[in-house]
């Protein structure tokens, strides 16, 4: 049977996508009473994040909401200081007890339960609407303005006209591809494989991972059991594939060998996903009546799990810059690109940080030998403010965003 024509939705910010950006945008510009709707295509956001970490300068956001103490409540696991194993070298990267903020930690929260958590929130405000189940599949255009969404739901087709649609749907996003928005790629030489191994109480806490043998492994807590992300060259899976399964168990033991007893759940390449690991940006963010912030903006690599952070920031700038335009129904191309304006530079910057890491991780994955930090690197390491100037840039970001004053709960 063909889909029917449902009746419009009129919003005044049509927002697709579910994910950080999306729900968190939605739930700011709600609380300043702008009706806006969300569009999420799965049913619910139960599926395997990339991003667990919130990292403090998230959870400064959520004080600043007065909602920390309530997402605190939810279960989770935390990291107050980040450390990695180089060979049989120990190391502290970075210690978040000195940050100017209320949690000086990274939470490591499954993403399902963070959106969750921000949806419920975003449903106690009467001019917030979330729709589940309801997928985005084209924009709404006259003589080059977006002025809305066409989205397939349960019950059939449906157009949501809507003064501003904003794109927060993801590195393969309609959003950006429906306005032909250009799009500039970084080269990376990684990707990472996904898997779930069974976690122990008395297993060590290990926030940057295990290098050694020509791979990084980085585990993440999620209490009950390990995330695990395997780092590998680019286009390298079948290679792994074709040498089989029990040779992959030998390469996670020998990297992590307190794994040695569970590896063998891995027992077939069904369990192992593979994630192409990318960076870009838009040239441009924006066209009329349109707007990608988080990942439809701007891919970022899982390298110090900062995407969903990055993804925040971009929500809390674009409602502080917007609101008051959309409130008195006089925005303007000009107001979009404001948020760009604003943004872009500690984006570029972060994914140049991004880009000479891959470069470092790509000399890791071409020595297949036991790995031996240099002198210098150990040297490096041990200067006084080294750890807290890493816990600055990881947890707090370059440009951290806060929630406009008349927004706060707090003082």
């Amino acid at each position: 049977m063909g889909e029917t024509d449902i009746s419009p939705a009129k919003t005044t910010c049509c927002i697709i996508g579910g994910g950080p950006a999306g729900i968190m945008l939605g739930f700011l510009l709600a609380r300043e009473g702008i009706p806006v709707t969300v569009l999420e295509k799965h049913k619910d956001f139960f599926r395997d994040f990339r991003g667990d970490t919130i990292h403090p300068s998230t959870l400064e956001l959520l004080y600043e909401l007065g909602l920390l103490d309530k997402l605190l409540a939810i279960r989770h696991s935390k990291i107050a200081h980040m450390s990695g194993w180089f060979g049989n070298f120990n190391v502290t990267m970075a210690d978040f007890s000195h940050l100017p903020t209320h949690a000086k930690y990274i939470a490591l929260m499954p993403q399902w339960d963070f959106l969750d958590f921000l949806a419920a929130e975003g449903a106690k405000l009467p001019t917030f609407t979330l729709r589940m189940g309801w997928e985005a599949t084209g924009l709404i255009q006259a003589d080059g303005v977006t002025t809305g969404v066409v989205a397939r739901t349960p019950d059939g087709t449906v157009e949501i006209p809507a003064e501003l649609t904003v794109g927060c749907d993801g590195r393969h996003a309609l959003s950006r591809q429906a306005a032909h928005l250009p799009l500039l790629e970084e080269g990376v030489p990684i990707d990472v494989l996904w898997l779930r191994l069974p976690r122990h109480d008395s297993d060590p806490e290990n926030g940057l991972g295990y290098v050694n043998y020509g791979r990084l492994v980085v585990l993440i807590n999620r209490i009950d059991y390990f995330q695990v992300a395997y780092l590998i060259a680019k286009d390298t899976f079948p290679q792994l594939q074709q040498a089989g399964i029990g040779a992959f168990q030998e390469s996670l033991a020998r990297i992590v060998p307190f794994l040695s007893d569970r590896v063998a759940e891995i027992d077939s390449w069904d369990k192992v996903k593979l994630l192409t690991v990318q960076v870009n940006r838009l040239q441009r963010w924006s066209s009329p009546g349109l707007l990608c912030i988080g990942d439809a903006a701007h891919a970022m690599s899982p390298v110090g799990g900062i995407g969903i952070n990055i993804a925040l920031q971009d929500a809390v700038a674009t409602a502080n810059i917007l609101s008051e335009a959309l409130r008195f129904n006089s925005l303007t191309p000009h107001h979009l690109g404001q948020v760009q304006q604003y943004r872009q530079k500690a984006v570029r910057r972060t994914q140049a940080f991004q880009v000479f890491a891959h470069r470092i991780l790509n000399r890791v994955l071409q020595n297949p030998g036991p790995v031996h930090p240099p002198l210098i690197f150990r040297l490096i390491v041990q200067i006084p403010g080294f750890k807290y100037l890493t816990a600055r840039l990881i947890g707090m970001g370059l440009q951290p965003e806060h929630i406009a004053p008349r927004n706060r709960v707090t003082p």
